[in-house]
């Protein structure tokens, strides 16, 4: 059974984003390629091995899949840094299992987030890439919030085959990624201040 949100793409987002941009072929329309979802640890701490695990364990809960351990390409001695040690873990997630995240994080985990106002227009990388930074993995409801040890942050990093951040803007627009709007934001702030 597919998931909602690939549903949507192949019936909705696709004739409207076939109709916006003016492409011929149904294969020029962008998609979602790939989610890589990546995480690092404080290795200063006293148990930074044990701090591993648990982000490995978290990142397993929340994406479904078994991370792989990052390691460091080279030693610097300032940060305490060995090379080829073990300094995060990342998930790559694709077809389904990427579909299913994407729907989680943005119709569950995003709206979750205290005071949230929308994630930033301005995190794209040039090429049609964006990366969304989340500070807490409490976002996500498969996390049972009394088995937290510690905060893990993780960068999501969603890979489209758009050739411009317009396109891949609008093609995750479309799929419902909560993006803020400026004007809107500024709308809301002016009409809180009280008049003097």
């Amino acid at each position: 059974m597919p998931v909602e949100i690939q549903e949507e793409y192949k019936n909705r987002v696709v004739p409207v984003l076939k109709a916006a941009h003016g492409y011929k072929n149904v294969n020029q329309v962008p998609k979602v390629e790939k989610v890589v979802v990546n995480t690092c640890v404080n290795l200063n701490q006293g148990d930074a091995k044990q701090a591993l695990e648990d982000a490995k364990n978290e990142l397993a809960t929340i994406t479904g899949q078994k991370p792989a351990e990052t390691r460091s390409k080279k030693a610097i001695s300032n940060f305490k840094l060995r090379k080829d040690q073990a300094i995060g873990a990342k998930v790559t997630l694709r077809g389904r299992r990427m579909y299913e995240f994407l729907e989680r994080l943005i119709k569950t985990a995003l709206p979750r987030i205290r005071d949230f106002r929308g994630v930033s227009t301005r995190a794209f990388d040039g090429n049609g890439n964006y990366t969304l930074g989340v500070a807490d993995q409490s976002i996500f409801p498969e996390i049972e919030l009394d088995r937290i040890k510690r905060n893990i942050g993780f960068d999501v990093t969603i890979v489209t085959t758009a050739r411009t951040d317009a396109e891949a803007k609008s093609l995750l627009t479309e799929m419902g990624m909560p993006f803020s709007d400026k004007a809107r934001l500024k709308r809301a702030q002016q009409q809180e201040q009280p008049t003097a």
